[in-house]
């Protein structure tokens, strides 16, 4: 008689077993988020179907939470995809903020666009399609809040180009600093890995910054420049 296996659970793409919060609690966490709008869910189901990764609504409610404590009317987004952050991003600043959506795909940049009509924050949006860490380069003004969630051997010099243009009680945010737990292997010989290490290391040690890691989904850095 075959044995009846169970079913395996398809998890979408922002919810991979490789994040480090553990399987039941974070089936839990994701159990108590209020159900988006049509536009986010929409792009949460085409992220899972293309396997584009987008930091998903758990991380999102933080990014979110954390612009609102600051007052946040201002947001330089280093990685954008097809925009699903950006648009949480728009709504904590309001009618009057401004965000930047980066995004090196033209493809994702024009999909961005109309979900961000969709969502009725077009207004509030910046669209650059192109290398962002030159972008930023450029920028001469500070912003209030700077995320980071671009190639993860480019960190590093991130940090570098971020200090000048975040204002003093700014937030530095950077996606995946836990890696899939790869973080823990000090040894690491992949480029990835171990730009992720330099940059963890390098932003804890800044006197510049008051650093903490959130273990949500794959590690969050929240860093307040002093």
């Amino acid at each position: 008689m075959a044995e009846n296996k169970p079913k395996k659970e398809n998890k979408p793409s922002w919810r991979h077993r490789n994040f480090v919060t553990a399987g039941p609690v974070d089936d839990y966490l994701y159990s108590l988020l209020p159900k988006r709008d049509e536009v986010l869910t929409e792009m949460e189901s085409y992220a899972a179907d293309h396997s584009i990764r987008i930091v998903g609504p758990a991380v999102a409610r933080v990014l979110q939470q954390l612009a609102l404590t600051i007052n946040a009317g201002t947001v330089f987004e280093l990685g954008s995809a097809i925009g699903y952050s950006t648009i949480w991003w728009a709504r904590a600043v309001g009618e009057k903020g401004r965000v930047i959506y980066t995004d090196g795909d033209p493809k994702n940049a024009e999909r961005a666009r109309r979900y961000f009509d969709r969502a009725g924050v077009s207004n509030r949006i910046t669209l650059y399609t192109g290398d962002a860490l030159e972008y930023l380069s450029e920028q001469k003004q500070q912003y209030d809040v700077i995320f980071n969630d671009v190639d993860k051997e480019d960190y590093p010099r991130v940090l570098r180009l971020v200090l000048p243009r975040l204002r003093k009680g700014g937030l530095f945010i950077t996606d995946n600093v836990l890696w899939s737990g790869r973080v823990a292997d000090r040894n690491a010989k992949d480029p990835q890995t171990k730009a992720i290490l330099e940059f963890n290391r390098l932003l804890y040690g800044s006197g510049d910054f008051y650093t903490t890691i959130l273990p949500i989904r794959d590690g969050l850095a929240v860093a307040l420049k002093k």
